[in-house]
């Protein structure tokens, strides 16, 4: 198949569509509002957003246009409800769907943080098994995923999603090496993080239940 090409934007919407099927299922497909909540809230995204209405709804087009997401059909609910359809186009399984959704979310990142980042969607036993599904986005023809050169003073090497176009424009985006030192306040970091996940995924549910009452 052709190259498909995101912009940052398209990525965000597609990226959160794919998180909240796995992490609030009984809440998926999402509405409009649910949506904009998702791409724009504060924890788990890199970099974090504020877009509007009219935003989403233009990349929502989009990527109807790509056949990547759009309404869902055939239903009777009082608020127009939307889905992804990442994992049939490229016939991922979930592990490779886990990975690409958190590149999408987060940008460039190494095989722990992505074992780490993924756990809530998908649980690796083994860095191996991260690089496995690394190495076989890798492969796809086109591929979807690249890995980046080696940023001086760090261990491991970062990986990309390829959805939004080369990989050196990833490249040249990744966050700067994280100093020495600095493992232990990463990991309280990733903690809160999903704390304020966990927060915030409730407040889509009431969101999402007074929706369904009102509607828009």
């Amino acid at each position: 198949m052709d190259p498909i090409q995101l912009n940052p934007v398209e990525a965000r919407v597609l990226g959160a569509l794919v998180e909240k099927e796995v992490t609030t299922p009984e809440y998926y497909p999402l509405s409009l509002n649910a949506l904009i909540n998702a791409c724009n809230q504060r924890s788990n995204r890199e970099p974090v957003t504020n877009l509007d209405e009219d935003t989403v709804r233009s990349a929502l087009r989009r990527l109807e246009d790509k056949r990547l997401a759009g309404p869902v059909r055939g239903t009777e609910a009082r608020v127009t409800k939307y889905e992804h359809t990442l994992g049939e186009v490229f016939n991922l399984n979930r592990a490779e769907t886990a990975l690409l959704c958190v590149l999408l979310l987060r940008g460039p990142q190494t095989p722990g943080e992505l074992r780490g980042r993924t756990e809530r969607m998908h649980r690796f036993e083994e860095i191996s098994d991260v690089l496995g599904g690394l190495q076989r986005l890798m492969e796809r023809d086109p591929p979807l995923a690249a890995v980046l050169p080696r940023q001086p003073g760090t261990k491991e090497s970062r990986y990309a999603h390829l959805l939004c176009g080369p990989v050196q424009a990833a490249a040249e985006a990744a966050p700067a090496p994280i100093a020495a030192g600095t493992a232990g306040s990463d990991e309280r970091i990733d903690r809160l993080e999903g704390k304020v996940a966990e927060l915030e995924n409730k407040l889509a549910t009431l969101t999402a239940r007074i929706e369904d009452l009102f509607g828009d």
